[in-house]
């Protein structure tokens, strides 16, 4: 299967500037592929604006645009297109940024490009996706943390990989919290849907997918549940490829 991806748990690390931590991952991704147009995608974006979702946008690529333009690539937001669809089948490169993956969702699924994304990254341009962004790259957003904010036709999505991806995984329960864990929600996930595989994937780290190969970035452990299965750890180096024969 011809795919390039970067699936980022999160944008930014506690304290840094914004797309700090996973900045340099970027760059040499799109650049190893001669990359200098991004199709971006910001539907995730709803609250950055009290001006309304449109404005959101433009706040968010702009914000995107000026990282990017310092990397050395020209970046531009779908939502400018007058048609999605054609502006996917032309893009270069596919960058999906973070936000609310129910509104994500729906979006890409009422213009229609949650297929031609698809039919796109398999042919083997680079997609990066970062926290919603990652969501949707799995077969399913049911591993989303987000609040169903709206009501998307269905929770499938781009299949990508056959696994799903918990972003922004935590181990522990904060203090004075007294409901379930990320543990506890993952295992309620496997035990309708047994036969999925779901990676706990900790902040500022990132899986990079290249065809049938998959390493892990960044300098803490990707977590992998199965129903039935006590949770495993995977450190940066070891081969995850077998997490991309499932299915």
């Amino acid at each position: 299967m011809i795919r390039n991806l970067l699936l980022i748990s999160n944008s930014t690390n506690a304290g840094e500037e914004y797309l700090a931590w996973p900045r340099a991952y970027i760059k040499d991704f799109l650049s190893r592929f001669g990359v200098r147009k991004v199709l971006f995608i910001p539907y995730a974006g709803v609250n950055l604006s009290a001006s309304g979702i449109e404005k959101s946008f433009d706040l968010y690529e702009d914000r995107v645009k000026k990282i990017f333009r310092e990397m050395g690539f020209n970046l531009h937001s779908i939502h400018r297109e007058q048609n999605p669809v054609v502006a996917v089948n032309e893009a270069e490169s596919i960058v999906i940024g973070g936000g609310n993956t129910f509104h994500l969702a729906l979006l890409m699924q009422e213009f229609g490009t949650m297929e031609a994304i698809r039919r796109k990254v398999l042919r083997g341009i680079p997609f990066v996706g970062w926290s919603a962004g990652a969501n949707v790259a799995c077969p399913t957003m049911k591993t989303t943390n987000d609040m169903p904010i709206c009501e998307p036709p269905s929770f499938n999505c781009l299949k990508l990989v056959p696994f799903q991806i918990n972003p922004h995984y935590m181990d522990a329960n904060p203090a004075g919290h007294a409901g379930e864990t990320r543990e506890q929600r993952i295992f309620e996930f496997l035990t309708v849907n047994r036969d999925a595989t779901v990676l706990g994937l900790r902040e500022g780290c990132l899986l990079q997918v290249e065809g049938d190969t998959m390493k892990l970035e960044g300098d803490r452990t990707l977590r992998v549940f199965r129903h039935g299965m006590e949770p495993l750890e995977y450190q940066a180096g070891e081969n995850l490829d077998f997490l991309l024969a499932k299915g």
